[in-house]
């Protein structure tokens, strides 16, 4: 079975440094088209347009980039945001060290799911499943570490990877999972 194909990034969060301390104030007075409200949100909000992403800018120097559909995309937002900084003589890294803290795919089984009987065959122990609370099956897998949520209409997301394949892995391995139970057609 090969479900690759049906797997699409969503969401890229990555993080960076710029190794000191930022006065905020003054980056929202000098960088163009930020949002800084420090009584609503504690850092600077700066958005990309080519990628679509946005930078949350901390005073600690911590760079929280989000809303990106690739790694690349995270990437080119920091490098964007870096050479703002350079236009405003605000020191930063020669090569950046970008983090992936998070990557939230989605993906399709290509079937309906009996939620009820993936429950019961996957394990009680190695799900979360309470229809009246959520209508997703919630699925912890090890390898990758990722957290997979499954729909009765075979929709899966799948959160918590670092890698743009282990979604696909994941997807493939609860695919078969699911093939030998008996619970996917």
């Amino acid at each position: 079975m090969s479900l690759q194909q049906s797997v699409s990034v969503e969401n890229v969060v990555a993080s960076t440094d710029v190794g000191r301390e930022l006065d905020l104030d003054s980056v929202a007075l000098d960088l163009d088209g930020v949002d800084y409200d420090p009584e609503a949100f504690p850092g600077i909000v700066y958005q990309t347009d080519d990628p679509d992403a946005v930078a949350l800018i901390f005073r600690s120097g911590k760079i929280v980039c989000t809303g990106a559909a690739s790694v690349d995309a995270a990437r080119d937002c920091v490098e964007i945001l870096f050479t703002e900084f350079e236009t405003l003589e605000i020191p930063t890294p020669e090569e950046p060290s970008i983090t992936v803290q998070n990557i939230v795919s989605s993906g399709d089984l290509g079937a309906a799911l009996n939620l009820n009987a993936i429950a019961i065959g996957l394990g009680l122990q190695a799900v979360e499943y309470e229809p009246e609370q959520f209508p997703g099956l919630v699925y912890r897998l090890d390898e990758p570490e990722v957290v997979l949520l499954l729909f009765g209409s075979g929709k899966v997301v799948i959160t918590g990877g670092t890698h743009p394949s282990d979604a696909s892995t994941a997807l493939e391995t609860v695919g078969s999972e699911l093939q030998s139970l008996g619970l996917l057609e």
